[in-house]
């Protein structure tokens, strides 16, 4: 614990809506400044989480448009006052639909127009953290991930899980896409990645070249 509390990018993982989707608070350890990934929903129990922590919330940051990761960050951004930035514009799709998708996410949601998008290469900070985007299409075409390289952390939405990867049965997915995006893109980062996924727990790009049955080593030797 003593190495976790010298680090200086700190997350907390609050699942949100029916299906669980992990929302993180992250923020600068030195600054006590962060931001939120993800608050699709259950913005009460957000409110609550930032109170406790202590944590001066700078701004939203989104993977994707999909209505569990986003559906409730308009509404969130405008309560509080906070920028949105993210994801990359080719979500725009997925955003512009909110509002229908919302009764089959079981939610109420709102449409809202980012105040940044973001694209490959871009940075996003807050506080003093500063973390790279990579732009990883497949699971929706505007899907990003956010990377922190002196922590070796990630937040890669639902692009990669814990022995699984993001569904591409939606409209506009791209299931080559999605593997293309996670081995040329992500495995590079290196092995000691920690990443947050979407839904589920945390695990490591390694733990992942081993033993996924989807991008794992293995099973991409196979084709």
């Amino acid at each position: 614990m003593s190495e976790a509390q010298k680090s200086p990018l700190r997350a907390a993982i609050i699942p949100v809506t029916a299906f669980q989707q992990n929302c993180s608070l992250v923020w600068c350890s030195k600054s006590m400044r962060g931001a939120l990934i993800d608050p699709g929903g259950d913005l009460d129990k957000l409110k609550d989480a930032i109170a406790r922590s202590g944590v001066r919330v700078e701004k939203i940051l989104l993977t994707h448009g999909h209505a569990d990761h986003c559906g409730q960050a308009g509404m969130l951004a405008k309560e509080l006052g906070l920028p949105v930035e993210g994801p990359h514009e080719d979500d725009r799709f997925w955003i512009s639909r909110l509002e229908d998708d919302g009764p089959r996410f079981q939610m109420h949601c709102e449409i809202f127009e980012p105040d940044r998008w973001l694209k490959d290469g871009d940075t996003v900070s807050f506080g003093e953290i500063e973390m790279q985007v990579i732009h990883c299409p497949g699971h929706t075409p505007g899907h990003v991930v956010f990377f922190h390289p002196q922590t070796k952390f990630a937040f890669v939405g639902d692009v990669l899980f814990q022995g699984s990867i993001g569904r591409t049965d939606f409209p506009m997915s791209n299931h080559q896409d999605l593997i293309d995006a996670i081995t040329g893109k992500l495995w590079p980062l290196g092995n000691e990645v920690t990443f947050v996924p979407g839904h589920g727990q945390p695990s490591t790009f390694g733990q992942e070249r081993q033993t996924n049955p989807f991008v794992g080593d293995a099973a991409l030797s196979k084709h």
